[in-house]
């Protein structure tokens, strides 16, 4: 299976049309037909189909597109790591991370690094604790930043000194938003919107049984879109406090949950891996912040 080949087929399943995506990689239909159908055979497997206009995935092409992103992103991340191997001072590292505001110590730590080393880059994924330890157990990310992070065999870490609370973010007219804190019982009978994480690892220890009684609307991943949905009174987010702005121009305001405990977050990465030169420079930078 070559790399060549899966950027030919992650094009086609970009355009949904083959002729499409042969001119946009500067190849003949033919061309890019031939290889397809030899990839389809090569893996024993239907890839996709077509129809009067357009070409559809099926289940096993949809199964490779994931894995062919992931692939092509790992040769593309060790392709540049190679180019600026013999340059300490050049290149990217590759950091994903929870929205926090405890993030402002990787943004700092790439402040100071540019200052001296202008030629390093960031390049940063957001997503839950989910889909940011898959990015680094595959190897896609240098360093993962995520919150309540409990011990593993997989990970050194280090924890950042700072915490977030957890609260609902809420409309300025709701008649909750003058309250000064919520309790956990208070959220019972509330339209809530909540994350992935908030549903697969807080609500069991916050409610134990009594989760499924809770009245979720709508889930998240990342929370700017949330925060519309409260802002157009659809639901109240659990979040927490600081990632989305309050301030007296804002429609929006948090209320703090007191019976809960703040999170920290931890920077992670995996043991025994060979970082490289700007991923030690971030890593050492780093830990200068924290002292």
């Amino acid at each position: 299976m070559e790399t060549r080949v899966l950027r030919y087929f992650l094009e086609m399943a970009r355009e949904g049309n083959m002729s499409r995506a042969a001119k946009k990689l500067h190849i003949t239909q033919p061309t890019m037909s031939k290889q397809l159908r030899d990839l389809e055979s090569e893996l024993g497997v239907k890839l996709y189909a077509r129809t009067n206009y357009n070409i559809e995935l099926t289940e096993a092409g949809h199964l490779l597109e994931k894995r062919a992103h992931d692939i092509v992103d790992l040769v593309d991340k060790t392709v540049l790591e190679f180019k600026n191997y013999a340059t300490l001072a050049e290149g990217t590292i590759y950091v994903g991370s929870a929205e926090s505001e405890s993030f402002s110590f990787v943004a700092k730590t790439i402040k100071n690094l540019r200052i001296t080393y202008p030629g390093i880059h960031l390049h940063l994924f957001s997503g839950n604790i989910q889909d940011v330890l898959e990015q680094l157990d595959k190897g896609i990310l240098d360093f993962a930043f995520i919150m309540d992070y409990e011990e593993s065999t997989k990970y050194d870490s280090l924890k950042i000194p700072t915490v977030d609370h957890w609260g609902l973010l809420i409309p300025k007219k709701d008649a909750l938003s003058q309250r000064d804190s919520l309790c956990l019982d208070d959220l019972f009978g509330l339209p809530l919107i909540c994350s992935r994480q908030n549903m697969m690892i807080d609500f069991p220890r916050w409610f134990g049984n009594q989760a499924n009684k809770l009245q979720i609307i709508a889930t998240y991943n990342l929370l700017y879109n949330a925060a519309i949905m409260v802002r157009e009174n659809v639901g109240y987010a659990l979040t927490y406090d600081k990632i989305t702005n309050t301030a007296l121009d804002s429609k929006l305001t948090f209320v703090p949950l007191v019976d809960v405990n703040a999170s920290a977050m931890f920077c992670l990465w995996r043991k025994q891996h060979t970082f490289s030169n700007v991923a030690h420079l971030f890593l050492n930078e780093l830990k200068l912040q924290l002292k």
